[in-house]
């Protein structure tokens, strides 16, 4: 028998005109797909220095300063005095020059203290296992290794020492062990140490005064360019929820964004803490002189994100689907925009405050306007359910119970709102610290004019202080391009 096979079909499909100009078509398509997306990159990056400029000579600098060190490799007698650890000082170049001054010195400085400590015991280690003689050279040396590294290793869990020398015990680290290590092998340990040494202070140097003297960007600056900002965003924040709820205002798209302003206070706790550190490094500066109160910012900023917090729930309760009592709202209204308008004035009062680092004579009457407003709310809320009880017309209605969850949201707006005044107090007397550690200048005797004119941006700088004026602005900028 023979099987039956099934019938095969094939077609032979020939190269045409029409495949090159399909395949043209996709090379070319996807040629444009790529440039497209370049060019949106590019224009991206470029926007970052245009919203920036700072950031562009930090670029030069970092260039600047690579440049100059490496003249230790190319001009011979630069290169005979330090020798082949002439690395040392490109590689110190490369770790230490960092965006701001205070970060760049507070590398340098823990760079410099790490690198000598270590040179100076790795050479006392080497010294006492030669004089013990070979037979005990490696164990001492290993033991030394062992316990140094561990103890330095443990010394960057210490709260204290990680905001301060942790980057100086990580170097320590490093340093006494390449120089131990390497000195089992060479003879004269004292001549490598030194050279190490010298290197590293000669890269650190030139990254603190490139840092420093040309177009230098401050860390103190920038905390206190923040907090001002973080002052303005939580006034707009609460005085927008405020109106939103209680006069029913329609949302736009401006109108959301500095509603939501307080967000970006809950979230700068990191930036805050990093910048005060960082802040204690610099030198004095323009209206920053030495031992600036720092940390005072940071008390400033930690009420502030506890104001934040209220207002965080203040907008949950405005968005809730939850039955609320019109009646009980319309009552409410008039009383409560004036607390959420004096409370924001009084914000916006202490962001003029550290502006200019001057005590302002009107912001006790603010704060007594706040808590008088209030008060009158918080009298208000308690005797609400009398209020209502005497507005009934028949005896019979009054006994009616009034219902709880119809008025239990706008009771809750209102006892936040009431709590955020108490917050405003503590962000009050976290300035009026500020003021007395910093020794702002008093206002008395100012004219009228000069008050007003107090709530723009202007500080009294000298010739150095006139670089911060422009710096302060470009950090406006930037803040504003961000939350766009």
């Amino acid at each position: 028998m023979t099987e039956d096979k099934g019938v095969e079909w094939r077609i032979k499909v020939e190269d045409g005109p029409w495949k090159t100009a399909v395949t043209c078509c996709s090379i070319w398509e996807f040629i444009a797909n790529r440039y497209s997306k370049l060019c949106k990159f590019i224009k991206k990056i470029w926007m970052i220095g245009v919203n920036d400029p700072r950031k562009f000579i930090h670029c030069l600098k970092v260039g600047m300063a690579l440049t100059i060190v490496t003249l230790f490799y190319y001009l011979k007698p630069l290169y005979n005095g330090v020798g082949g650890n002439a690395i040392w000082a490109v590689m110190t170049v490369v770790v230490a020059l960092e965006y701001t001054a205070g970060a760049t010195i507070y590398k340098s400085i823990n760079r410099i203290c790490g690198t000598i400590v270590a040179g100076l015991l790795a050479f006392s280690v080497h010294w006492v296992a030669n004089k013990a003689g070979e037979q005990f050279e490696i164990v001492i040396v290993g033991a030394a290794l062992f316990i140094l590294a561990s103890a330095a290793t443990f010394s960057r869990f210490i709260p204290t020492v990680k905001a301060r020398f942790d980057y100086g015990a990580m170097i320590f680290i490093l340093t006494f062990s390449l120089v131990a290590v390497s000195g089992y092998r060479i003879d004269e340990v004292f001549p490598l140490a030194i050279q190490r040494i010298s290197t590293v202070i000669i890269g650190t140097s030139l990254c603190i005064i490139i840092s420093i003297t040309i177009c230098p960007v401050w860390a103190g600056l920038e905390l206190y360019v923040l907090v001002i900002g973080n002052l303005d965003k939580l006034a707009n924040s609460l005085q927008g929820c405020v109106d939103q709820y209680f006069e029913a205002q329609t949302a736009n798209e401006e109108s959301n964004k500095k509603l939501m302003g307080y967000k970006c206070v809950l979230n700068s706790k990191a930036s805050e803490d990093s910048m005060a550190n960082l802040a204690r490094w610099e030198p004095a500066h323009g209206n920053f002189h030495f031992r600036h109160p720092w940390k005072q910012y940071l008390k400033i900023g930690a009420t502030m994100r506890r104001c934040a917090a209220c207002i965080d729930a203040l907008v949950g309760c405005i968005h809730s689907e939850n039955k609320k009592s019109d009646d009980m709202k319309k009552l409410m209204s008039t009383i409560s925009i004036k607390v959420g308008a004096k409370s924001a004035s009084v914000l916006s009062e202490l962001a003029i405050t550290i502006k200019n680092m001057t005590k302002s004579n009107k912001l006790e009457i603010l704060v007594t306007e706040m808590n008088n407003a209030a008060e009158e709310l918080h009298n208000i809320l308690k005797s609400y359910p009398n209020i209502n009880n005497k507005n009934e017309a028949s005896p019979e209605a009054a006994k009616i119970e009034i219902p709880m969850m119809e008025i239990i949201q706008v009771g809750t707006v209102v006892s936040l709102i009431i709590e955020i005044v108490a917050r405003v107090e503590d962000i009050v007397k976290g300035v009026e610290e500020l003021s007395d550690l910093a020794k702002f200048k008093s206002t008395k005797g100012m004219s009228h004019k000069s008050k007003q004119n107090s709530t723009d941006i202007k500080i009294s700088f000298n010739d150095q202080q006139k670089d911060e004026e422009a710096t302060i602005k470009i950090l406006q900028m930037t803040h504003n391009n961000q939350r766009t």
